[in-house]
């Protein structure tokens, strides 16, 4: 049976990373970020909540399309509202795969320190600088507080802690907590 394996936590946190290593290892799984979909729509750094919108529309349709082939997704996206995720849930659903979730996260200090030092290197081909450019590490703070109030409301949410936790680290906790391994 696919799986739709969504990686939740805030920026900086290491899921793309994570799910990049991921699909390196497991040959047909797609990662599909929604971050880099933006990226793809014309002036996405001028319209990006509007832009994002249409963004999340085309990850939810490839990942549809790449699920019916009987293959994995692995999404590393932010959630803080049930609403946004709900689409993708159904959609795993209707291709008869199993929706997982694994929120990835750390104390506030640290979520906010890992979204600096990215942010300060040019990180998430520009992503970060629109968070920059609404706040920075106080979204991330803000955003740390949203999933902890969302988090309840996820009873079958897996979460990994990453706090002084390596890449490699991180990446077999998620790995076992997908009952996986390597």
């Amino acid at each position: 049976m696919p799986r739709l394996i969504h990686l939740n936590g805030p920026s900086g946190i290491g899921k793309s990373t994570i799910a990049q290593a991921y699909a390196e290892r497991r040959p047909g799984v797609l990662n599909l970020d929604t971050d880099r979909v933006v990226c793809l729509i014309g002036g996405w750094r001028d319209t990006f909540f509007e832009t994002f919108k249409a963004a999340q529309l085309l990850t939810l349709a490839m990942a549809e399309t790449h699920l019916r082939t009987g293959h994995d997704v692995v999404m590393p996206q932010l959630a803080t509202r049930v609403a946004d995720i709900q689409p993708f849930e159904d959609a795993a659903e209707r291709c008869g795969a199993e929706y997982r979730e694994i929120l990835l996260t750390a104390g506030k200090a640290v979520a906010g320190a890992r979204f600096a030092g990215r942010a300060a290197t040019g990180g998430a081909e520009g992503i970060d600088a629109v968070i920059n450019r609404i706040g920075g590490v106080a979204v991330v703070e803000r955003i740390h507080d949203q999933l902890g109030a969302y988090l309840p409301q996820r009873p079958g949410c897996r979460v990994v802690a990453t706090d002084g936790r390596t890449t490699a680290e991180t990446y077999a906790d998620v790995v076992a907590v997908l009952g996986e391994t390597g």
